[in-house]
């Protein structure tokens, strides 16, 4: 007894088997959360440690050095990039795909932790963090009140922001701009040589005074009370009345009487406006496994509730930027595309089916098998996001392929006049191994993609897994649902023309097999012409292979999309003051608000940057925009690119000094598409062949502010003490270099702690100019004999500039060449590179890495490759088992290089470009055209075991399986237009997609149904002639 069988007989069985499929459906659906993609983490771990002061040389060899040797017996590790910055060593480990991330990071946190003690006093501890897109900030936010701006911004940092920080979900916030509350002691240094004092002396005594100390406990058999010291600074009196020194008995100098203590700001290091409008900005960052639409709608919540707590204060936050609206838009379209989807395959299976009643079997399965689907999203984790929802949008054409099938020759029995049980029973009996290969066909094109290691594999495996389940959950419809509801409600067809609907599928009926015997007839001739039919297919290849080279068809590996939304930085001098910064960066931002087009701009003016790959340390001399265009009906459908440019241009002629670098943002966050780094042990040779490539580099259309990483970097004064010197006159380095610091730089190792909240306290010199090298040699520094001594007098000042950044791979001398894609896809720009290399070699001893977009393009587009080879032959092998024979499946898989023409002929006229998801479509394609071929030989099989010519089978068969065939093509090709047409969030990879599928779908079903015709007969003829011979 088969299962088809039991569906018949025993329908409970599968009534239940199906209800419990549903409830778990049900059960998943309600439990899935929204997301823009599944996390795709990068194998990438970054380190980063912060050196206050250091210059990139100390950073290099005091700490990214050690670093980087204690790193280096990692496993997994392919490649480090070593940036040592002024301030801050990056050190970014690129680990092989497959690597656990989470194992490789305890390894290499316990080997830092192991050098710990080599490392400079001085130094914060290095902070370790991953890349992924989950890293990038899901909101930025503009805060704004009627308050103080320190109070405010105390208020933010102390009441506020715990609040947030709270919330699930919700990990890291970044406050730019604002004004921080700093009491400052500001030293007057004509009054230190009065005193005989010492600014290092001043610090000392400040710093030791504000402290609590515990001091231990007192002890008896009864009770137990601990003792404790305390001094801390509660008011500014507190300050000025600390003790520094007593020249003479009894008369002691307090700090009030060399230095003026004063409530002031903090010097600022970021200012924050939002369409031109000061405040603090935040940028917030979810959890790795919080879902962003869950986060944002909490903190949005919470946001309201703040506000009506200080209404009086006028606090208002207004969020510039969330990245969920894309999310639920997107996933909005994706929905509105399926729901389309199934409306017009249903339309497609009316006219075919010729009856409301059938068209209704055949639809069961498609929510029976996505609510399967959703099932398994469940169990796996998984959530709704555009690859999941997009799988189940692209398959409801596939869903209802077997249903079709079986249902199509359960009809055939049924208007032969047969019993609607014994039709039901033998139609799907005749038909079922073809239902089973078709699905199978389907299935093992995504096998292998569910064990790649690639960057993106998390994205294409959840894709898979829905397709797969929903696929093999639509055969088990096949099998059981549909032959089950045919032998209970199915009839014989009967059409009379009694109304219009009615005439309609008639006339349709009619046209339908005036379309077959016409198709006969042509097989016919093809049949008796086959090298005319040969010659035109190798015409068609050829066009094809002609039409590749004109480079119509760009590559990329996912197109950002045109969201109206792009990021413009701004780099100034590098002596540049942040005050400078923050006089021009308004003024450019009054002129590119008052473009019409623009709908907000944020701004982050010496903050850290928010990009991909953002080494999260802010610089004086950068700003950021953040910038909304207007939508496309307001802006005349102006493309972002378009507009990018023209504004770049303007703002060039007035500000020729600063460089102007733009990325357009799109769904997935991107780091520079172009990035190459060139190694080798020589750090001249390796410069000069960077500067040499950017210069070729600069000339490729559609490369855009192409620029290296290592730079002529900021003026730098150097102190060269002259040991002898010093040392006689009673002073060491460390003193001297305690006492410059303290001068240029302030100490605010020092708190005031005023109603539970710590201020720092600043201690510099006052009335003293750091403007240039004179300054540095003017600067008294009192010895411990109480003698003032200018510098000048014991070290010599040199002037030079030091390198802005120096940059290590894998231990040698580096440079990264990092260039913008603007116009044309990054992969054809990098292709041109690549032939560039090729024809003019680098020197001997450098080495080239591409790393960022173009890196795992290459991985992603080489491990594609190989899926479309092994898929191939998973095919092949199937129909082996299935048919037992080497030769037939090798016929059927004919239809597979035909797609191939219609496919890229469709991506030229759609002008696509070859992305990650044109691959994609072009796997699934592979499982959807052999379907048709299967069709056919199976069915040619079939009867020449009945006994017929083969000849004669060949044309009963393709006549007979034209119907199942044109109805499964077409409504696979009809239920993807609404994705190939959409337009709005996501578009762009979504249209790709659908074409490739449509354009191979139509050139396969032409083709096809010659060809296979074909070369079974060529096989079948010369087996007959080998039989003969044989005799």
């Amino acid at each position: 007894m088969n299962i088809t069988e039991i569906s018949i007989k025993r329908p409970s069985l599968i009534i239940v088997l199906f209800s419990v499929f549903a409830l778990l459906g049900i059960i998943g659906y309600k439990n899935l959360s929204y997301e823009l993609m599944p996390d795709f983490n990068q194998p990438v771990v970054v380190i980063r440690t912060v050196y206050p002061g250091a210059e990139p040389n100390e950073v290099e060899t005091s700490v990214s050095r050690k670093i980087e040797d204690a790193l280096s017996n990692l496993e997994g590790v392919d490649y480090l990039v070593t940036k040592s910055l002024p301030n801050a060593s990056i050190i970014i480990a690129n680990l092989k795909y497959g690597t656990d991330l989470d194992k490789t990071m305890q390894d290499a946190q316990r080997y830092i932790d192991n050098i710990r003690k080599d490392l400079p006093q001085d130094i914060l501890s290095p902070v370790m963090s991953k890349v992924s897109p989950n890293d990038l900030p899901i909101m930025s936010v503009s805060a704004t009140s009627n308050l103080k701006a320190t109070e405010f911004y105390q208020k933010m940092k102390d009441d506020y922001l715990p609040q947030i920080q709270q919330l699930k979900g919700v990990a890291e916030i970044t406050i730019l701009g604002g004004e921080e509350r700093e009491i400052q002691i500001k030293v007057d240094k004509e009054k230190l040589k009065l005193y005989k004092i010492s600014l290092y002396q001043v610090v000392e005594a400040v710093n030791l005074s504000g402290i609590d100390l515990p001091a231990g406990k007192l002890q008896t058999d009864t009770e137990n009370n601990s003792v404790r010291l305390v001094g801390k600074f509660n008011t500014i009196n507190d300050i000025q009345n600390v003790q520094i020194a007593m020249p003479f008995p009894g008369s002691p100098v307090y700090v009030k009487d060399i230095a003026e203590v004063t409530d002031g700001i903090k010097e600022t290091t970021s200012v924050s406006r939002y369409n031109g409008k000061n405040g603090i900005g935040l940028m917030i960052k979810k959890q790795g496994d919080a879902n962003a639409v869950d986060v944002s709608k909490l903190i949005r919540e919470k946001f309201q509730s703040i506000e009506n707590q200080n209404a009086g204060a006028g606090v208002n936050f207004v969020v510039t930027d969330d990245s969920t609206d894309n999310t639920i838009a997107a996933v909005n379209s994706v929905v509105f595309d399926l729901i389309l989807a199934v409306v017009l395959v249903s339309l497609v299976m009316l006219l075919f089916l010729r009856s409301f009643r059938n068209s209704l079997i055949v639809l069961v399965a498609i929510p029976t098998s996505l609510i399967t689907a959703f099932a398994v999203m469940w169990l796996l984790g998984y959530t709704l996001n555009l690859m999941t929802l997009l799988a189940m949008s692209l398959i409801i054409g596939i869903l209802v392929d077997d249903a079709t099938v079986v249902l199509e020759n359960i009809q055939r029995h049924l208007d032969r006049g047969k019993e609607k049980r014994k039709a039901a029973m033998d139609g799907r009996m005749e038909i079922g191994f073809s239902a089973l290969s078709i699905t199978l066909v389907d299935v093992v094109v995504f096998l292998p993609i569910l064990f790649l290691q690639v960057f993106v594999a998390d994205m294409l495996q959840q894709f898979s897994v829905v397709v797969i389940t929903s696929t093999l959950t639509s055969l088990l419809v096949g099998f059981t649902l549909t032959p089950w509801m045919a032998s209970r409600i199915g009839k014989k067809e009967d059409l009379q023309p009694t109304n219009f609907f009615n005439r309609f599928l008639l006339w349709f009926e009619r046209q339908l097999d005036g379309f077959i015997n016409w198709y006969g007839r042509t097989l016919n001739w093809v049949l008796n012409h086959k090298l005319i039919f040969t010659g035109l297919v190798l015409l068609l290849f050829v066009g094809t292979a002609a039409m590749m080279k004109q480079g119509i068809i760009g590559k990329e590996l996912i197109s950002t999309g045109d969201q109206g939304k792009f990021r413009l930085a701004l780099e100034f001098d590098k002596s540049t003051s942040i005050q400078q910064n923050n006089l021009v960066s308004e003024r450019i931002e009054k002129f590119i608000l008052e473009q019409p087009e623009v709908a907000t701009l944020f701004s982050n003016v010496g903050g850290p940057s928010t990009g991909v790959g953002s080494l999260g340390v802010g610089s004086a001399n950068k700003t950021e925009f953040t910038i909304q265009l207007k939508s496309k009906k307001e802006t005349k459908n102006i493309p972002t690119e378009a507009f990018m440019r023209k504004l770049r241009a303007d703002l060039q002629k007035d500000y020729s000094g600063i460089n102007f670098s733009m990325i357009a943002l799109g769904l997935i966050p991107r780091s520079a598409p172009i990035e190459i780094t060139l190694s080798g042990s020589n750090i001249n040779q390796v410069m000069q062949t960077g500067k040499d490539l950017k210069a070729v580099i600069e000339k490729i259309p559609g490369a855009d502010n192409v620029r290296l990483s290592v730079e002529a970097g900021s003026p730098e004064f150097k102190v060269v003490p002259d040991k002898d010197k010093m040392q006689r006159l009673g002073l060491n380095t460390a003193y001297v270099g305690m006492n410059l610091r303290t001068a240029f730089t302030g100490n605010d190792d020092a708190t005031l702690t005023e109603n539970g909240t710590e201020y720092p306290v600043k201690i510099w010199l006052d009335k003293f100019s750091r403007k240039n090298g004179d300054d540095v040699k003017q600067l008294n520094i009192v010895n411990p004999m109480g003698v003032p001594v200018e510098v000048s007098q014991i070290a010599d000042i040199v002037r030079n500039n030091s390198p802005s950044l120096l940059e290590r791979k894998d231990r040698q001398p580096a440079v990264t060449l990092i260039s913008d894609a603007l116009g044309r896809p990054s992969g054809t720009v990098a292709d041109e590179v690549v032939t560039y290399v090729k024809n003019n070699p680098l020197p001997d001893g450098i080495s080239m890495t591409w790393g960022s977009d173009i890196k795992r393009q290459n991985d992603s587009f080489g491990a594609l490759g190989s899926v479309l080879m092994i898929s191939f032959l998973l095919i092949y092998l199937i129909m082996v088992a299935l048919y037992d024979s080497f030769i037939y499946p090798f016929v059927a898989l004919f239809a597979i290089p035909l797609a191939a023409i219609g496919a890229f002929l469709a991506l030229n006229l759609s002008l696509s470009n070859l992305s990650l998801f044109a691959l994609l479509g072009l796997i699934m394609l592979m499982g959807l055209v052999t379907k048709n071929s299967i069709l056919i030989v199976d069915f040619t099989n079939q009867l020449k075991a009945e006994g017929k010519h083969y000849k004669e089978a060949i044309i009963t068969a393709g006549k007979e399986r034209m119907r199942p065939i044109l109805m499964t093509t077409l409504s696979m090709a009809i239920g993807m237009l609404p994705i190939a047409l959409a337009s709005g969030t996501a578009a762009e990879w979504k249209n790709g997609l659908a074409w490739v599928i449509i354009g191979g779908l139509l050139s396969s079903l032409a083709l096809t149904v010659y060809l296979v015709p074909m070369v079974y007969d060529v096989v079948d003829g010369l087996k007959a002639k080998i039989t003969k011979k044989g005799i």
